[in-house]
C-alpha cells in the first residue's frame, strides 16, 4: 500500500504548503495530495509543489466538476503535468447540492448523470484525443494540442453506489473519505469492479489524549456527518460521529488500524494529520513510507 499525505492548504500562506512539500519529500511520501477547498487552486498549485518535491507525485482531491468544464478541466491537468514532470492523479467530484447550487449557481439535478457525461468528454481528452459529447446536461465538442502531455489518472471522488460504479466504469479508481474497513471492504471495493486504485483518506493522529483529540475532530469536521455523502459512508461504517471514523492512538494502535484499511483493499492511505503540532509531527513520522 503506498502512502500519501494531504497538503494543508486552508488558511495557510504557499510558502507554508511549499515547507509542508519539502518536509513530506524528505520523509518519502510517495504522493503530495492537495484539496480544493474555497482556498488556493489545487491544480495551479501542483508545479509549485512539484518544484519544492522533485520527484514525488501529485494529486488532487478533489477538484469539483461544476465549476470547470471538461475541456478546461483537461488542459489544467495536463498544463499541470508537463510543468511537474510527475505524475499527476486528477481527482475530480461531484462537490455537495449546497456548494453547486448556493455558492455556484448550477443546478444539482441528476449529478450521477452529469458526472458520466463529464468522464466521457474527460477521458478522451486526456488521451490527446477529441471530445463528441451531446449529452442531457453536458456539451464538450473539440480538442486540445498538448504535445508530449502525458494522461494524469483519473480518480474519482466517491462514496455513494452510483458514482462508486461509474468510477470502476469510466475511471481508475475512486478517492473515498471517513471509510474504514467494513465500508471499504463490503462496499467501495466490490462496487468499483475492474478499477484498481482505492484512495483512502482519514483523519489520523497519533497521541496519547484520544479522549481530547476526538473531541477536536467533532468540533472541526462534526458537521460533515451532515451531509448526505458522508452520513451514507459513516453510516455503513456503523459510525455515528466523524471522530469515530479517525484513526486514533498510539503508534501500535495506528499502525493496526492502518493495517486492516490495507487488508480491505485500500491500494493508497491519504494520511490527513490532525492534532497539535507534536501530535501531527509524530504522525507524518509514522506513516511516512
Amino acid at each position: 500500500m503506498r502512502t500519501g499525505i494531504l497538503i494543508d492548504e486552508l488558511g495557510v500562506g504557499f510558502d507554508a504548503m511549499t515547507t509542508q512539500a519539502r518536509e513530506a519529500a524528505k520523509l518519502g511520501y510517495g504522493t503530495l495530495w492537495v484539496a480544493q477547498r474555497g482556498g488556493w487552486d489545487a491544480l495551479t498549485a501542483l508545479p509549485a509543489l512539484a518544484a519544492a518535491a522533485p520527484g514525488v507525485g501529485l494529486g488532487t482531491c478533489v477538484v469539483p466538476t461544476y465549476s470547470r468544464h471538461p475541456i478546461t478541466m483537461a488542459a489544467q491537468a495536463l498544463t499541470a503535468q508537463a510543468a511537474a514532470g510527475v505524475p499527476v492523479h486528477l481527482g475530480v467530484g461531484l462537490s455537495h447540492k449546497f456548494i453547486v447550487e448556493d455558492e455556484f449557481g448550477y443546478s444539482y439535478d441528476r449529478p450521477i448523470r452529469h458526472l458520466r457525461e463529464y468522464l466521457q468528454a474527460l477521458n478522451p481528452l486526456l488521451r490527446g484525443e477529441k471530445a463528441d459529447v451531446h449529452g442531457e446536461l453536458l456539451t464538450a465538442a473539440g480538442g486540445l494540442t498538448t504535445p508530449g502531455a502525458q494522461r494524469p489518472a483519473v480518480l474519482v471522488g466517491s462514496v455513494s453506489p452510483q458514482s462508486l460504479r461509474l468510477a470502476g466504469e469510466l475511471a481508475d479508481g475512486v478517492i473515498t473519505t471517513f471509510a474504514g474497513p467494513r465500508a471499504t471492504g463490503e462496499f467501495v471495493v466490490p462496487a468499483l469492479g475492474n478499477a484498481s486504485r482505492v484512495v483512502s483518506g482519514q483523519l489520523i493522529c497519533v497521541t496519547s489524549e484520544v479522549d481530547e483529540c476526538r473531541a477536536w475532530i467533532e468540533e472541526t469536521y462534526g458537521g460533515a456527518a451532515n451531509i448526505p455523502a458522508y452520513r451514507a459512508v459513516l453510516d455503513r461504517e456503523g459510525h455515528l460521529r466523524v471522530s469515530d471514523s479517525a484513526l486514533i492512538g498510539d503508534e501500535e494502535t495506528v499502525r493496526r488500524q492502518v493495517k486492516s484499511l490495507e487488508d480491505a483493499g485500500v491500494t493508497e492511505l491519504l494520511v490527513m494529520p490532525v492534532g497539535s503540532a507534536e501530535e501531527q509531527a509524530r504522525t507524518r513520522e509514522l506513516l511516512a513510507a
